[in-house]
């Protein structure tokens, strides 16, 4: 079965990236579950899913990369500098998003919302984004920031908690 979200995820790293970045391992491990999970029940979803769950657990004490298989991960994630990365199932991220060691999309409380993350959203180094959020497209999480509140589209935020950044083009119009 040809998966095209893979095919947008591979176009993001470097030729023959499976033996150069491990993070691949961790996002290929990730699109294997979504797809075993959407087959028709029976033996062969069964024996899918027993897979993915032994790879992933796998991959996950090898790299420090987990990503629920109920996250909704548009095309094209790349992930940097794998370690300590986390996605809640509940999180959504749109296409071409980029994450960095040590970062952390998920819920403040137990059973609590998951952000929303929109495309070609990059987060720095061990940025962390918590809650009913929104995160909009084309925005920039900085290293070490704790996203708690919304990010409008195109913006920059840093800090704990996070402050909206204005880039430098609209500070001199």
């Amino acid at each position: 079965m040809a998966d095209e979200d893979l095919k947008a995820d591979l176009q993001r790293y470097p030729p023959r990236a499976f033996l150069k970045e491990q993070s691949i391992w961790a996002i290929w491990v990730y699109r294997f579950g979504r797809r075993a999970s959407m087959l028709k029940p029976g033996p062969n979803k069964r024996f899918q899913v027993w897979l993915y769950w032994l790879m992933f657990r796998f991959v996950e004490l090898l790299t420090g990369i987990s990503i629920d298989v109920n996250a909704d991960i548009g095309p094209g994630l790349r992930i940097f500098h794998f370690g300590n990365i986390f996605v809640h199932g509940r999180a959504v991220i749109g296409a071409n998003c980029t994450l960095r060691q040590g970062v952390t999309i998920g819920c403040i409380g137990d059973d609590g919302p998951a952000p929303t993350v929109g495309d070609n959203v990059e987060f720095g180094a061990y940025a962390q984004a918590l809650g009913a959020i929104h995160i909009g497209d084309n925005a920039k999480i900085g290293a070490m920031s704790l996203v708690i509140s919304n990010i409008p589209s195109g913006l920059s935020a840093v800090g704990v908690p996070a402050r909206i950044v204005f880039r430098r083009a609209q500070a001199a119009e």
